[in-house]
């Protein structure tokens, strides 16, 4: 009997593949009708949909305010670093006067596969690109948007496989690795004065660290530079920047609690002490951790493995609530929380948007049943209102905080579940997710943040992350014929969304072999010769994702409605 069903089940499937669709087997439940099918021609619809979405924000930009950093979409102007306030650190943390937007959506012009445009802009950053500036910037906003983008876009032109199609500009001679040298050489100051290692939050690009830099920074931002820092070095063969992000990192990890095993959210870098004790999975700390998984996956170090288990195992046991299983058992749905670091008591009653990117971590880990309910709770958040408020009470069933900068968190892991399970339903959040932006956050010059998630009135600001990340992962959900998603293991993103290859050369370091250098002088770095991630432990999961999680709703449709209840969505 086993046997027939088995047999049943790959002429359905094979049926399907046929027919081009993304189909639930007969599942005549609500939820199964509504997100049971999903064809291909609507796929290749939503394909040229999130096209033009990005080509109207990035033409925008390039026509009213390039060479600024952004783009205000309401009255068509540029906006740069606040001169005239330089405590405004919500603008000046992220915005240097470094052609923020089109440094941060180089890779994206490549995925997309537009090669004029993407040699256009590179030539456009060579040519007006200087960090010779004396304004005062956040160091993690620099690396992971500045110095992590123009490391990718010299990946991409220095790959002999052009995968994306030619994205060679003339007489290209490394620039963009220069600049990035140039920036990082520039944020090295922040590492080199304090009693721990964990360095100041801002540099001043000319001068070094400010005289009245306060001396606290967020684990996150002091933890989260080992991708770019580590992919840099061993481009130029220098250990120094690599070595100062992971000493920031072991310090770190050195002053969690002996009693729970967690870390805080805001620590003073001369003393280790936690000033701030709350330990959550949003901001604040959200990729410190993804950065030790994705720092094992790309550079293969076991330590980095070792201390993302850990924290996984203690996350797991002090930060979550709800019954055992996402899809079986009884009781409150699974969530988790911020607790007190040093005890496990929830601190509050809110989780946050970045929180959303969670889920994708999951996927990376294996864990794909739990990053299946991690995910639906930000969904069922979204469907309420239309966007992802940046805090959410879950006690109240309400918005803390309400605007929603077009941040990609759920974007993102909506995509790496799709990735994961192939289920039409990921295909159809992200079709919601991109109707919600249309239509509500749509201005005359781009797509502007919302200030509120309850009214959708918008703020005349368009953040480099909506281009660089929000736009990118959606185009790649509905591009199943793209090369990232025909070498999925092959790749690894950034935590803004920059691309990485998982590449043997990164899994050598020059200061120590000689294997490095005649690997990289002989340019072998070809498809074949690279790690295969799936190898790996941490992805043993992957080959083993149940049917009914790919061709049923991934959460089972009354679980599914408990969340929507949860949240006051009916």
């Amino acid at each position: 009997m086993k046997k027939l069903i088995i047999l049943f089940t790959l002429i359905v499937l094979f049926s399907y593949k046929i027919q081009g669709l993304h189909r639930f087997w007969n599942d005549n439940t609500v939820n199964g009708k509504k997100y049971g099918e999903f064809s291909d021609e609507e796929r290749l619809e939503m394909l040229e949909a999130t096209k033009r979405m990005f080509q109207f924000g990035y033409d925008n930009y390039i026509k009213y305010a390039f060479p600024d950093d952004e783009l205000n979409p309401i009255y068509c102007k540029g906006r740069g670093h606040d001169h005239a306030d330089p405590s405004n650190i919500n603008i000046n943390d992220a915005l240097g006067d470094y052609i923020l937007t089109l440094v941060d959506s180089l890779d994206t012009l490549a995925v997309m596969g537009n090669s004029s445009e993407f040699k256009r802009a590179v030539k456009l950053v060579v040519e007006n690109l200087s960090f010779e500036k004396a304004n005062t910037i956040q160091v993690f906003e620099a690396t992971i948007r500045v110095l992590g983008s123009l490391l990718s876009a010299h990946l991409i032109i220095t790959d002999p496989d052009q995968p994306f199609g030619d994205m060679v500009p003339p007489q290209y001679d490394n620039e963009l690795l220069s600049l990035a040298s140039d920036l990082a050489t520039r944020l090295l100051p922040a590492f080199e004065n304090t009693a721990t290692g964990i360095p100041f939050p801002r540099v001043n690009l000319k001068h070094g660290v400010p005289e009245n830099s306060v001396n606290t920074t967020c684990t996150a931002g002091a933890g989260t530079l080992v991708l770019e820092f580590g992919v840099l070095s061993r481009l130029l063969g220098d250990p120094t920047y690599e070595s100062f992000a992971r000493r920031a990192v072991k310090r770190l990890w050195s002053f969690r609690s002996n009693i729970t095993g967690m870390l805080g959210d805001v620590i003073n870098v001369q003393t280790g002490e936690w000033v701030g004790e709350m330990s959550g999975l949003g901001a604040g700390l959200d990729s410190f951790f993804e950065y030790l998984l994705k720092a094992f996956i790309l550079f293969g170090e076991d330590e980095d493995l070792k201390m993302f288990n850990e924290s996984y195992e203690t996350i797991k046991f002090h930060m979550r609530r709800g019954r055992q299983s996402c899809n079986n058992g009884n009781g409150y749905p699974p969530i988790y929380v911020n607790v007190n670091m040093k005890t496990g008591v929830t601190s509050n009653n809110w989780i946050d948007s970045l929180q959303a990117a969670w889920a994708g971590v999951q996927v990376l880990k294996g864990d794909i049943e739990e990053a299946i309910c991690s995910h639906a709770l930000f969904y069922t958040i979204w469907q309420k209102y239309g966007f992802l408020p940046e805090r959410f009470n879950w006690h109240l069933k309400a918005p803390d905080v309400l605007f929603y900068p077009l941040r990609p968190e759920l974007v993102e892991s909506t995509y790496l579940l799709y990735q994961a399970t192939k289920n039409p339903f990921y295909l159809h959040v992200g079709r919601d997710i991109f109707t919600s932006i249309d239509e509500h956050a749509k201005a005359k010059c781009g797509y502007g943040t919302v200030h509120d998630v309850n009214t959708k009135s918008l703020e005349d600001r368009m953040e480099s992350f909506f281009l660089s990340e929000t736009c990118k992962y959606l185009y790649l959900l509905f591009d199943k014929d793209n090369h990232v998603n025909k070498e999925q293991s092959r790749y690894l993103f950034s935590t803004e969304g920059h691309l990485f290859p998982v590449d043997r050369m990164f899994r050598l370091k020059p200061w120590q072999t000689k294997e490095f250098n005649t690997y990289a002088k002989k340019k072998k770095r070809k498809m074949a010769s690279v790690v295969n991630v799936r190898h790996n432990s941490t992805y043993s999961n992957c080959d083993n994702i149940p049917a009914e999680r790919r061709y049923f709703m991934p959460i089972l449709s009354p679980y599914f409605e408990q969340i929507q209840e949860s949240v006051g969505l009916w």
